[in-house]
C-alpha cells in the first residue's frame, strides 16, 4: 500500500458482520493494536480484526472529513464501498 500521512479505514470482524471505520496516522500500527484487542470499546467487544479497505489522506482535515462521511453513511453504502474496492473482503493487513 502507498505510504501516506493519514489513513481512513473501514475494519470488520472475521464473518463480516460488524463495520467499523477510524483514521489513524500509522495505519499498520492501529490495525495491530486492533488485532491484538489493545483498543478498548466497539472494536475489542466484537471481534474487529479485519482490515478491509483503507484510502491514503495526505492532510488530515480531509482524512477526518471523510472518515466523518463514511461514518453517516448507511450500512449498506459501507458494504458497497467495501464490495467496490475489496469484493472478496480480503484483510488487507499483510499488504501494509
Amino acid at each position: 500500500m502507498e505510504e501516506r500521512a493519514y489513513w481512513v479505514y473501514l475494519m470488520t470482524n472475521p464473518t463480516n458482520q460488524v463495520l467499523y471505520t477510524g483514521v489513524t496516522g500509522n495505519l499498520a500500527r492501529r490495525v495491530w493494536d486492533h488485532k491484538q484487542k489493545l483498543v478498548e470499546g466497539f472494536t475489542k467487544k466484537y471481534n474487529v480484526t479485519k482490515l478491509v479497505l483503507a484510502e491514503p489522506y495526505e492532510d488530515i482535515r480531509d482524512a477526518i472529513e471523510r472518515e466523518k462521511q463514511i461514518k453517516a453513511g448507511s450500512r449498506k453504502r459501507k458494504i458497497d464501498l467495501v464490495e467496490t474496492e475489496n469484493p472478496e473482503w480480503r484483510d488487507l493487513y499483510d499488504l501494509l
